[in-house]
């Protein structure tokens, strides 16, 4: 799926602790990412119907590529998704701490040989968004991704029209690198997209900075 529009504000005390739980390879064996206050976890058929209900809203629908438009339709996309799921595709759901209910989902797949370059895209409901849920499932799929995946390059599409999701990128480092021209096929016309990357070598010069960096009082 295309990034979704979503502009969460999170204070820097409340950056994610990350906690991977996974088998010995985790290119076969999708991990479980753990935050302060999410989850990404493998799709379940249970999920269908929360993420039918979040994702097929209007506000969320128009700048990803369309969801499926039932529950069943859901049912099979997490069934195919799930049998399609190799060493170069994978898809998260997002759940909230103290809740197992799927409230997004973000997808990173292998564009170059061994991870070099990868795409990810990611789709979240629209009442989650300005929480913070959106910042810290992104640090943790972005960890995952250079850490774990070795990920050099990562790029994500965002349609031009879609202020909030290009400013969320950035928010988390992307560079917007050019525009493609009608590259999206969305409700029947054809957007232009803006593609955005992050190379390993500045994610990690910018997690060095910020640890570095010392941390505002916050009154109360």
């Amino acid at each position: 799926m295309n990034s979704i529009a979503t502009h969460p504000e999170l204070e820097p005390a409340l950056q994610p602790v990350s906690h991977t739980t996974m088998g010995n390879d985790p290119r076969q064996t999708l991990p479980i990412l753990e935050g302060r206050h999410v989850t990404l976890r493998a799709l379940r058929q249970s999920d269908a119907r929360s993420l039918h209900a979040l994702l097929t809203a209007p506000e969320v629908a128009r700048f990803i590529s369309p969801p499926p438009a039932t529950v069943d339709g859901f049912d099979r996309f997490i069934a195919r998704t799930n049998r399609q799921r190799t060493a170069t595709f994978m898809c998260f759901a997002v759940t909230a701490k103290g809740s197992d209910t799927a409230i997004g989902m973000f997808q990173i797949h292998e564009r170059e040989a061994g991870f070099q370059t990868a795409e990810w895209g990611f789709a979240l409901g629209s009442a989650f968004w300005g929480t913070g849920v959106f910042e810290e499932s992104a640090q943790l799929l972005l960890q995952f991704a250079f850490n774990t995946l070795g990920v050099h390059r990562l790029e994500a599409r965002a349609a031009v029209r879609n202020g909030r999701g290009g400013r969320a990128l950035q928010k988390l480092g992307a560079v917007q690198e050019g525009v493609l021209r009608k590259s999206f096929l969305c409700g029947g016309e054809y957007l232009d997209q803006v593609l955005y990357t992050i190379v390993q070598e500045d994610w990690r010069a910018s997690r060095a900075a910020s640890i570095q960096a010392p941390q505002s009082l916050i009154l109360h």
